[in-house]
Order: structure tokens, then sequence, then C-alpha cells
């Protein structure tokens, strides 16, 4: 038997995998999983008053209670992702539903505030391994012609559960008690174990290689001290003790992950990943339009309910344009053709420069048109932008990468989501507050304390106003990194696809000249 040359083996076209008939029934599952996973990031925001009130929890317990689960979240990721693809994706994927489904009834049933917490540490670890196996799962069951309108539909669920979060814990606190806002997912758990035990098939890496165990535990220390930091600033200050610590930690853990990552001999995740400009300018972009859509609708909130003066639930109601555009333009396909149209780099380009004009109308809502009407073009706006953007980044990051490590990626994909929307709403929390305090002479540089200290009817219109300005200076902060960091990621793709075109002309060139092509007799 004579041996087949490499260069011809590298040619030679696999042979389609035959489509699996269940396939969009399939992605209906894993989106439904992956909803409940997305609204519990949320869910909690307009249950703080109630959680106060019943269980005595104080400023810290309550921010320790919304934090745990992301947190652990995302200090798990790129663990979750990676243990995926060698364990196998179905099995990890039944594995986070168990573990979410039993985190979510102890939660419901918690007695004091120590106990809510470790629950929701609980329910974080369930999320980290449903948010990478769900869309390794997607990446695994479409073909390259149908994996864009797959991840576009998983996109938008995204989006769907991170607006729908507030709604749904506003009706749920309307009508029964706080614990409902956990066991209302332990029906939906049992129901995906059904449907994930009969209809998602079994897929794994096809290489099975040693577990990295200190490379898990360097990327969780990392990535959870980082967010820590993220997420700790606006409370309790950037130089704090707290932030700072979490920070030097974050840093200190992530170099030790990449130095051992690049040495070991079967790393968890393969540094060479970034040397791909595609992968590259996917996770740059991936990072700013995270960034920019979580900050964005952190201070959105606050301007419907302090400025326009929403209740909650009025205010959740009136977010939900964005969150619809999404899914109207992900679920009808009119996102993946247009992605076909436009390619990755025209997408990422066009779906960015929409979002950073939603962030200006929104900003600027105020000065053109009174009431919601600016606002609502604005939201519309940021909708098309994340519908045609997302999806692109997460094919493009997801592309670069062997199928075989489609965990390894997914865990990359929600490690820069986590952490791009919580710098989003640190930053720009941020801006908003430097601006604010400079503004209104006070020492607590808050709106009700500003409110509070005002002594006049006057007065108190003038602290409203320069809140409304602070917010409008924070959201065009963002639309500026968003228009700037999506340009430069457009490129850095465009980039990549012109350095893949010669390789392919070179290998053309040489078939055409290899005699057996050009006279096979």
């Amino acid at each position: 038997m004579t041996a087949t040359p490499a260069a011809e083996q590298s040619t030679t076209p696999s042979p389609a995998r035959p489509r699996d008939p269940r396939r969009w029934l399939i992605l209906g599952v894993i989106c439904l999983a992956q909803l409940v996973v997305i609204l519990d990031n949320t869910i909690l925001n307009v249950a703080v008053p109630t959680l106060t009130a019943d269980l005595g929890a104080g400023t810290a317990d309550v921010q320790w209670i919304i934090n745990a689960y992301i947190l652990v979240q995302a200090g798990l990721l790129l663990a979750a992702g990676a243990a995926a693809d060698r364990y196998g994706r179905k099995k990890l994927l039944l594995a986070g539903l168990v573990l979410f489904g039993a985190g979510s009834l102890a939660a419901g049933l918690a007695h004091s505030t120590g106990q809510l917490i470790a629950a929701r540490a609980g329910m974080g670890i369930g999320g980290a391994l449903l948010l990478t196996t769900t869309l390794a799962v997607a990446v695994q069951v479409f073909d390259d012609d149908e994996r864009v309108r797959a991840i576009g539909i998983w996109a938008a669920v995204n989006a769907l559960g991170f607006a729908a979060g507030p709604l749904a814990g506003g009706l749920l606190l309307a009508h029964f008690w706080w614990g409902s806002l956990f066991l209302v997912n332990v029906p939906v758990v049992l129901l995906g174990l059904c449907a994930v035990t009969l209809l998602v098939p079994e897929s794994r890496a096809d290489q099975s290689h040693r577990p990295d165990l200190l490379g898990a535990l360097l990327s969780t220390v990392a990535m959870a001290s980082l967010v820590y930091a993220v997420v700790s600033g606006p409370d309790h200050g950037w130089s704090s003790p707290y932030v700072l610590a979490g920070a030097g930690l974050g840093v200190c853990a992530l170099t030790a992950f990449v130095l051992w990552e690049r040495h070991v001999e079967d790393p968890m995740l393969d540094m060479g990943f970034f040397r791909d400009r595609t992968f590259t300018g996917a996770v740059f972009g991936a990072v700013l339009i995270t960034f920019g859509s979580g900050g964005a609708l952190f201070l959105l909130t606050q301007q419907l309910q302090f400025v326009l003066g929403y209740g909650p639930l009025e205010a959740g109601l009136r977010t939900a344009p964005f969150a619809l555009t999404v899914v109207l333009l992900n679920f009808t396909g009119v996102s993946a053709r247009v992605s076909k149209r436009l390619g990755i780099p025209g997408s990422v380009a066009l779906g960015m420069t929409l979002l950073a004009s939603g962030l200006a109308a929104v900003a600027l809502a105020g000065r053109v048109v009174d009431g919601y009407g600016g606002l609502l073009v604005g939201l519309v706006l940021m909708g098309l932008g994340c519908a045609l953007a997302n999806p692109a980044m997460a094919v493009a990051v997801l592309g670069s990468i062997p199928r075989e490590k489609a965990g390894a990626g997914a865990g990359i994909q929600g490690t820069v989501t986590e952490f791009g929307s919580g710098l989003g709403v640190a930053v720009l929390g941020a801006v908003l507050s430097a601006r604010f305090s400079a503004l209104v002479p006070v020492t607590a540089a808050s709106l009700p304390a500003a409110l509070a200290a005002a002594g006049s009817a006057g007065e108190r219109r003038t602290v409203k106003r320069a809140f409304g300005s602070a917010l409008e200076t924070g959201q065009l902060v963002g639309a500026a990194a968003v228009l700037t960091g999506g340009l430069v990621a457009a490129v850095l793709l465009r980039r990549a696809e012109h350095a893949t075109q010669p390789d392919t002309e070179t290998t053309t060139e040489a078939a055409l000249t290899d005699p057996a092509v050009r006279d096979p007799a």
C-alpha cells in the first residue's frame, strides 16, 4: 500500500456529515437551558428591597448574593469548556442542569443570607457548565451553512434573557415571595434533563489528553479575582484594598496561567489560538460589544427611573425593544443572511457602528425628543447592532478553533462576554460618578444623597439635570469605545481574511501546474 502524501491529504475534502433531522429541536432545548442561566444574571436586581426586608440582608450581603453567582460562573467558564471537550459535552450539559436545578431549589428554600449565598454559588457552577456546553453542542450539531443562523438564535436568547431578567423578577415579586425567583427554574431544569437525555447526541474531542488541573485552578482564580475587582470597584472605590487585592491576585494568577499553558504538554487552553488574527480580532470585538451593551443598559435603567420617573417594572418594559429587535432579526434569519452577504468583517463593522449610534441616540435623546421616543430609536439601533455583530464574532471565535475544541472555544466566548459586560458596568459607572461629582458638590456622589442634601425644589431640579448630564457623558464614552473597538476588530478580521488568500492561491497554482492534474493520463 502506498502512503498518501501530506499535501494530497490536506487538499482532499472530508465527506460531509449528514444533517441531524432533530437539530433545530436540539437547538430549542439548549436555548431553554441557556435562557434560565442568563435570566439569573439580572433577575435579582429588582429583589434587593425584598431581600433586605425578609432576610435582614445588609448592603454587603446583597452584593454577595448577586455576585456569588457571577463570580463562580465567570471563574469556571474556561475550565468548564475544557472539561466538556474531554469528558463529553452531553454529559457535562446534564451535570450542569442537575447542579443548576439543585442550587435553584436550595436558594428558593433558603432561610438566611449565608444559605442563599452558598446556593447562588452552586448555581454558578451549573451555569458555567451550561453556558459552555450549550454553545459547544450547537457547533457540533450544525454544519457551516447553518451555523451562523444557529449561533444567531443562541445569541438572541442571550439578549432576551439579559433584558427580560428585571421584567420577569418584577412580575414574580408582584404575585409571589422572593423564593419564586429561583424555584421557577426547577420545572425548566426537569424538562431540560428529559429533553437532553432523549435528543442531544454525545460528542467529545477525538484525542483525550491528561486533565490540566493546575491550569484549571489558575484560570478559575484569575477570572474570579479579576471579575471581583471589576464589579466591586464602583461600590468600594477603585483604590480600596478589596479592589486592589482582587486585581493584583487576578493579574498574578493570569500571568502564571499563561506561562503554565505555554509549557505544559497538554494545555487546557492552547495559547496558539491568540496568534490567529481572526481569533484575536473577534475576541477584541466581543469584549467591546458586551462592554457597550452591558454598560449602556446599566445606565439606561437609571435614566428611566431617576430622570424620567418610571417604576422598576415600567423601566424593564421600556428596555424590551432592545432584546425584541435582537430576537426578531436572529429568529427570522435576517442577520444570518446579512452576515453571509457582508462577510464577518463587514457584519462586525456595520453592527458595531449601529450599536454606537444607538448608544449616542440614547445619550442625546432628551435634547432632541422629550419623553420615551428618542430612547426607543436608540434601543432599536442598539438591537440591530447586536443582532449583526454578536453572532458574527461568535462564529469568528469558534471558526478559528478546531471543532474538537468547541468547548474551549465556548468557554473563551463566555469568559469574554462576562468580563466585557462587567467592565462596561464598572467603567461607564465610574464615568457617571466622576461627572456627577464634578457637577454636584456633595460628599456622597449619588443621586439620592444629592437630592436629600438639596434644600429646595429648584436645587433638586438642578441635581436631576446634573445627573442626566452625567448619564449622557457615560453613554457617549461607551459609544466612542464601541465604535473605535468595532472598527479595529473589523480591520483585524479583514487582514486575517487577506492573509489566508495567498495560501489558497498558492495551493491552487501548485495544483494546476502538477503534471498529474494537467494530464491525468
